[in-house]
């Protein structure tokens, strides 16, 4: 796979699964993961996240604004790897305000905690089973009576 069907294949996972686990480090330095809604993911894999301002997520990126972000759909699954920055320029957070998000901040996009966290991604991992779940587990029953080791799909790292 060339470096631009793996940068594909890993904006196509991120749209397809739409919820990310975003990895921030705490004051204690220990790895703290939280689901989060991506709002547009570009072509070379930047992602934007509405969030509040008092959440523990801004507190850790301000911090130490090194992120990890996964993302999993059925049978395929994507790490990425970036430094997160907060956004608090309110033209953009209209630009991307969408109902969805007036269900967290009803007041809508001048509510002052409302703010974007944008994840400058570096590098990414992704893995895929094609075939979906039936042929996963066909491929696990024949790892274990052949004694051979499971292999199904494919994967790969993409720099972003």
């Amino acid at each position: 796979m060339t470096e631009e069907q793996g940068i594909s294949k890993v904006v196509d996972i991120i749209n397809d699964s739409r919820i990310g686990m975003l990895t921030t480090i705490n004051e204690s330095g220990a790895l703290v993961s939280r689901p989060l809604a991506v709002q547009e993911v570009k072509d070379d894999g930047d992602m934007w996240f509405f969030t509040g301002l008092g959440t523990s997520q801004v507190a850790h990126v301000r911090q130490e604004p090194r992120v990890n972000v996964s993302f999993g759909k059925n049978t395929e699954w994507v790490s990425i790897a970036g430094t997160a920055e907060v956004v608090t320029d309110r033209e953009k957070i209209r630009e991307m305000w969408n109902q969805v998000v007036e269900a967290w901040f009803p007041d809508g996009p001048d509510t002052p905690e409302v703010c974007l966290l944008r994840v400058d991604s570096d590098s990414a991992e992704y893995w895929t089973s094609p075939g979906g779940t039936a042929a996963t587990v066909l491929q696990w029953v024949k790892s274990k009576v052949t004694h051979s080791r499971f292999s199904v799909g494919e994967s790969g790292t993409v720099e972003l």
